[in-house]
């Protein structure tokens, strides 16, 4: 588990930030959110454009956060399923958060500047 910053202002975002930054996580655990269970290869359907090898990083990540748990059963092909710790879930409401902007956002774009 990382350890909790103590700086000013504007930390409990970095605290967030900490376990959910990387391209793939808030995604990761947003497909989490929505089937509780998922296998690595159901994953990468879910999210063609990531390699493997971006993947199982993000994943590792999220593990070595404990924001997910993963299993693997021994069997042929090796079948590795990832769930949500309670501490994974303890995220939800920053996921859904961001899943109500970005519906928000392509109902009706935000210009790229505002001057």
């Amino acid at each position: 588990m990382r350890k909790i910053y103590d700086c000013d202002l504007g930390c409990p975002v970095q605290n967030t930030l900490q376990f959910i930054a990387g391209k793939w996580k808030s995604v990761i655990l947003y497909h989490l959110f929505q089937a509780e269970v998922l296998r690595f290869s159901e994953l990468q359907r879910k999210l063609p454009y990531v390699s493997k090898r971006m993947l199982a990083k993000q994943l590792a990540e999220l593990e070595a956060d404990g924001l997910i748990i993963k299993r693997i059963y021994p069997v042929i092909p090796v079948k590795t399923e990832y769930r949500l710790s309670d501490f994974g879930q303890s995220f939800q409401p920053v996921i859904l958060a961001m899943e109500a902007w970005g519906d928000n956002y392509i109902k009706k774009p935000y210009p790229a500047s505002s001057k």
